[in-house]
């Protein structure tokens, strides 16, 4: 019987768990604190998180917050848009922001680009020291509010969690979160919140060895005028 050859990238050990980087066949997978966080077999929602956001946000010059590298589809995607003058990466891990500097992770195979910031942080704490500063926030630091890579994430997805990050946003810009399964109670906790407009649960099929999965992007817009033009 022929046994699938794995080659690992990168190992590490840290202050939030061990992370690896690992090469399985064709496909490179993370796994974080021992639980399985991504591969790139199939890549279109990562970078939807980073389209179905961007293009809800108006004008140019636009600042984003990533919360979460992972293989750097997500920040690869964004740089993407012309619009976008800056990304700053907020990632637990300091090995993954060196092995993305070395060209490891598909999603970013030249390193890093001049427009991209990857800062060793907690996003939840980058979104509290920043109001008033982004135009966009996209979080996939877990794989959705029900599967958590670190149980310390958990208050993210509560009502002042979610408050905070809206604070972070410029008024108008947009909120987005993935997740690996539907999660429609977020979208009835950020529609609950004061000041959030034009809340939506977008579901994203997507077809792995031959079974359909249903993964989710959660978007909110900060209420109040866009000082780059539109809503």
């Amino acid at each position: 019987m022929f046994e699938e050859q794995v080659q690992e990238l990168g190992r590490a050990s840290g202050a939030h768990g061990e992370v690896v980087l690992r090469r399985r066949g064709g496909v490179t997978e993370l796994i974080v604190d021992g639980v399985f966080a991504m591969d790139d077999v199939d890549t279109t929602t990562e970078r939807a998180l980073a389209t179905e956001t961007l293009g809800r946000c108006t004008g140019a010059g636009l600042r984003v917050l990533v919360g979460g590298l992972g293989l750097g589809w997500t920040a690869a995607t964004v740089l993407a848009d012309p619009r976008v003058a800056a990304v700053e990466v907020a990632e637990l891990q300091p090995a993954l922001a060196g092995w993305a500097a070395d060209g490891l992770l598909p999603g970013l195979p030249g390193g890093l680009p001049e427009r991209l910031r990857v800062r060793t942080a907690d996003v939840a704490d980058v979104l509290a020291a920043t109001p008033d500063s982004w135009d966009a926030v996209l979080l996939d630091v877990d794989n959705g509010p029900a599967f958590l890579v670190h149980q310390a994430n958990a208050g993210l997805y509560e009502p002042a969690g979610l408050a905070t990050a809206l604070t972070a946003l410029r008024p108008g810009g947009m909120l987005a979160v993935w997740s690996s399964d539907p999660t429609p109670e977020l979208a009835d906790q950020l529609t609950a919140l004061p000041g959030t407009t034009d809340v939506e649960h977008r579901l994203l099929p997507v077809e792995r060895e031959g079974r359909r999965f249903d993964y989710a992007i959660v978007l909110a817009r900060r209420a109040g005028q866009s000082p780059r033009g539109g809503r």
